[in-house]
């Protein structure tokens, strides 16, 4: 476990968020399996909740995403943000790049200002640049996030994107060189994946593991609260790990690591 006092290194992943269908059932959702607490925050927010988790800010829950009349509803989904010192200078390198800018740049009170944007291989990823909230106040706790994985048909090219963007590099991991790594400032902040191992046409993404102390009771606990089980619990070298979905149909994965 890793309690986070410092600012987040540029391309860090600092924090991720659930759009819902029904934020409340999800609060409650969540509260129950991976021990949150939270609640629907000021309108002038939108209602975003931030979910604590003993104390220290974990993830947030919001609503439904408002659309444009005639477009489609955004679905259920987690989205991992990646922290930066210059959120501006961060959508034009985005655009310069060949990403989509989907949320230009919003000031979100005194917290901070973020964007939402797609990489040039079709994975979508929030941009916090941090003001009074640097984001995550703890890392693999569980309950926690854990890990954030990158799944793209193009490593390659989102290597070169994410590099020109936020200066980070994706490259074999040293102890598993059959993995890439998405490295900050030469350290494993995160992995890559290509989309061989998903479900057959699951689009890019980055995926957000919770750690867990038991992956098969949290997801048996799961399945009763009406979650679905996409690849069942099962051993890595790297822990214990099952692919789910929430009852919205929010996708996001469960680990119980192995010791380090």
């Amino acid at each position: 476990m890793v309690e986070v006092t410092e600012p987040y290194a540029v391309g860090t992943p600092c924090w991720v968020d659930l759009t819902s269908k029904d934020q409340q059932a999800a609060l409650d959702f969540y509260r129950d399996l991976l021990g949150w607490q939270g609640q629907v925050g000021p309108p002038e927010f939108g209602g975003y909740a931030v979910c604590e988790l003993n104390g220290r800010p974990v993830a947030g829950i919001m609503g439904p995403v408002p659309t444009e009349p005639g477009q489609p509803a955004v679905p259920p989904n987690w989205t991992t943000y990646l922290s930066t010192d210059d959120a501006d200078a961060t959508l034009t390198a985005i655009g310069d790049n060949g990403g989509t800018v989907l949320m230009p740049v919003t000031d979100v009170g005194t917290t901070g200002r973020m964007l939402v944007a797609a990489d040039p291989t079709g994975a979508v990823f929030g941009v916090w640049q941090p003001v009074d909230f640097p984001g995550a106040g703890v890392w693999g706790e569980a309950g926690a996030v854990v890990w954030n994985e990158l799944h793209t048909p193009a490593p390659d090219a989102a290597g070169v994107f994410y590099n020109a963007v936020f200066g980070v590099d994706i490259a074999p991991m040293e102890q598993m060189p059959e993995y890439l790594s998405f490295n900050v400032g030469g350290r494993s902040s995160g992995g890559v994946s290509t989309l061989a191992d998903d479900p057959p046409g699951t689009p890019p993404h980055w995926r957000t593991y919770f750690a867990v102390d038991d992956t098969d009771s949290t997801v048996d606990a799961l399945v009763k609260a009406g979650g679905t089980v996409l690849e069942p619990p099962t051993d890595y070298p790297w822990g214990r790990n099952a692919l789910v979905r929430d009852r919205d149909g929010a996708v996001f994965a469960l680990l119980k690591p192995n010791p380090m």
